[in-house]
């Protein structure tokens, strides 16, 4: 019986923890990770933008070796 106990009791705090950390989670976690910057701050990420308008493959590898990024 009193093995019994200690696993109840155990899965009842595994479970709170659990759940606990779910919503500290979601209270720390900022609430829109891709929302427009405000202030001074510059959103330099496009997602418009297409492979084929910054040219061929081969000249965009060479610009990659050439400047490191």
């Amino acid at each position: 019986m009193g093995r019994f106990k200690f696993v109840l009791v155990f899965c009842v705090f595994t479970y709170a923890l659990y759940h606990m950390l779910i919503v500290i989670t979601q209270w720390i976690e900022p609430t829109q990770r891709y929302k427009e910057p405000a202030g001074k701050a510059v959103k330099v990420f496009q997602n418009q933008v297409s492979i084929s308008d910054q040219g061929s493959m081969r000249d965009r590898l060479k610009l990659f070796y050439w400047l490191g990024e």
